[in-house]
């Protein structure tokens, strides 16, 4: 297999084993199972080329006529590719790389070249399908048309204008239409070029107009809340020649090739995901031979590899500082190793050239239980699911292991070469985000603080010198432009401590916080060990009948049984009076994460209601009699 080939076929995936009598067997299976579901999503998992996540697609989509089963996927996503080009070839890609993460999309494509004339048509095929989620896919063709060589600079910037522009119209008609998700693809690098080392120079050329134009598009995304995906990226690392064949072109107006399509798909889906709160929290670390050379019980701290004197050791090292780096933008750091706990620490506490220190670890499980087990231990120590964990190990069996007996875990196929790691895990996606927040900077200390809250608890004589211990502040501030960013991540990743698991978007947040009779808080937790930032979302609505009802309440897991709840039922109740409110309604929507909250109401003091369509249980409070529960807990605005 040549680089080419091997850049594109997402080789950070195991490989699939007698996939085509996987695929047969897949396909024999009767009914829409839910074993069905999970050997579609392990083979989904695996490394398949285009003809064969063509037959996946095929197949699932035979078998879930009317979707997976229920509470099986996340979704629905119901996407529409708008382009200028043929994008047909793309879309099993696109919803085998959503099964990959557990997402189950519907896709729609525009015409060819429609994508204008379905936006403006109301009775378009786009309009009927209602889509959450819209990708334009414009050709390089397309957005040059116009532009020649001959063009003074003047020109070539107005025509640059006008074709940025006419890409944000299309963003704000989506958007207004449909209140959804906007995702821009930048344009392919297609153009050859006419001067060649200093193309810059010359104001028509094609292929500078495209390089200037993604910048806009990045420049413009940012400003308009889009997300972008970067396939100039790609092919700027993977070569022009992976990603297009000229030939294909001019036969079928195909601008992707079919060998980058898997990949493709998998940059739209990562993209989707990391929206809707579905990309990794944890990078998990295997120790021997994973962030150092050598064995640490055998050679001792002075005789791993590490650092400067040998290309093996720089290369280890590498791997460290990549891993530093995914800490400081907000992901979690886990230890998972068969080892004695005192012979691992000692690496990090003495050797020179550690460049990850205990610190940065929030959870460290060095001992002889296998390896699943500390994984589960280490999602349970930090309150977030198995799904939300990366495991890097340098030893297959430990990945085979693991995949087998924790399947929803993402365990890479690490290369031998260590100097390969950090490209791999970046290629591979798994900590895809759309946006970054200061609460993200400061994850790695918020769990360095619940370490310190245990320590705390441990010490004290009983509950209630512990919670005054704390000191603890709840700064409670209207939803607001400024917060939307945390506001719309934290509703999209929430899961466990989430009443109905709504997931809105920027557009929807924006509703709210205009609507008069909706009231949107955002608070923010600080005690005597620092700030852990943004922990809680509150949107409630005023239905005109005296009530009000509580769309979304969520809440960080690491702050429960400090009466965080409580202090929040009193901040709601005074939004709820302020709308003139007699009654106040709670709702509960049962997924397979968020049982923890099922009895949430019934222990603040709510009544049973009534049971509503899709298991919603509601609960209500009488307003007339009730008074703000006791807390220790000083409430402030901001």
């Amino acid at each position: 297999m040549s680089s080419v080939q091997n850049a594109l076929a997402l080789p950070w995936l195991p490989s699939a084993e007698d996939a085509r009598g996987r695929l047969r067997a897949l396909r024999d299976l009767a009914g829409a199972t839910a074993e069905a579901w999970s050997e579609a999503m392990v083979l989904a998992n695996s490394r398949l080329d285009f003809i064969q996540i063509n037959a996946l697609d095929q197949i699932v989509r035979r078998i879930f006529v009317d979707g997976p089963p229920a509470g099986s996927a996340a979704g629905p996503v119901r996407l529409a590719l708008l382009g200028s080009s043929t994008l047909t070839h793309l879309l099993p890609g696109i919803r085998v790389g959503a099964l990959r993460r557990g997402m189950w999309a519907t896709l729609y494509e525009a015409d060819y070249g429609q994508y204008l004339q379905e936006l403006l048509n109301l009775e378009s095929g786009l309009h009927r399908f209602r889509p959450n989620a819209v990708l334009f896919a414009f050709d390089s063709r397309h957005v040059c048309a116009g532009v020649h060589a001959g063009l003074r600079a003047e020109e070539v910037e107005a025509r640059l204008d006008s074709v940025a522009d006419g890409i944000v119209e299309c963003w704000d008609l989506a958007r207004a239409a449909f209140r959804c998700d906007i995702l821009q693809q930048t344009i392919l690098p297609a153009h050859v070029e006419l001067l060649g080392n200093n193309e810059h120079r010359l104001p028509g050329s094609r292929a500078h107009f495209v390089g200037r134009l993604n910048i806009r598009l990045r420049e413009l995304a940012q400003r308009h809340g889009v997300d972008i995906v970067a396939v100039d990226q790609r092919v700027a690392q993977d070569g022009l020649a992976a990603w297009r064949d000229p030939a294909l072109w001019h036969r079928a107006r195909q601008e992707v090739s079919f060998d980058a399509a898997p990949l493709y798909g998998d940059l739209v889906a990562r993209a989707l995901a990391a929206r809707a709160g579905r990309s990794a929290k944890c990078l998990v670390l295997d120790l021997d031979n994973t962030i150092w050379g050598g064995v640490i019980g055998d050679d001792g701290v002075d005789g791993i590899a590490l650092g400067q004197g040998s290309a093996l050791g720089e290369a280890f090292a590498a791997v460290q500082d990549y891993a530093l780096e995914l800490s400081r933008r907000g992901i979690i750091l886990a230890v998972c190793s068969k080892n004695d706990e005192a012979n691992a620490l000692e690496a990090f506490e003495r050797h020179p050239e550690m460049m990850l220190r205990r610190e940065h670890i929030a959870s460290f499980m060095a001992n002889w239980n296998d390896k699943a087990a500390n994984l589960r231990a280490i999602a349970q120590e930090l309150n977030i699911g198995l799904d939300a964990l990366v495991f890097l190990d340098d030893n297959p069996f430990e990945r085979v292991l693991v995949r087998r007996e924790l399947p929803m875990v993402a365990v890479p196929e690490a290369p031998e070469d260590p100097a390969l790691v950090p490209r791999l895990l970046a290629d591979a996606g798994y900590f895809e985000a759309v946006a970054l927040t200061e609460e993200d900077r400061l994850r790695t200390g918020q769990y360095q603080q619940q370490r310190a809250h245990r320590e705390l608890q441990a010490s004290a004589t009983d509950l209630t010198s512990y919670l005054q211990g704390l000191e603890m502040r709840l700064f409670a501030r209207r939803l607001d432009q400024s917060g939307l960013t945390r506001t719309v991540q934290l509703i999209g990743k929430t899961n466990q401590f989430n009443l109905t698991t709504r997931r809105h978007g920027e557009s929807e947040i924006r509703a709210v916080i205009d609507d008069p009779s909706c009231f949107g808080l955002q608070l923010r937790l600080t005690d005597r060990f620092g700030d852990n930032g943004v922990i809680a979302i509150v949107i409630g609505r005023a239905r005109g009948d005296g009530d009000v009802l509580i769309d979304t309440w969520l809440m960080s897991c690491r702050v429960l049984g400090r009466e965080v709840e409580q202090a929040t039922l009193n901040l709601i109740v005074a939004e709820a009076l302020r709308l003139g409110a007699r009654r106040l309604i709670g709702e509960y929507r049962p997924t397979k994460k968020n049982g923890m909250v099922k009895d949430h109401y019934e222990k603040l003091g709510f009544a049973p209601l009534r049971a509503g369509a899709d298991d919603a249980v509601f609960s209500v409070l009488d307003l007339a009699g009730f008074s703000p529960l006791p807390t220790h807990i000083e409430i402030k605005e901001g």
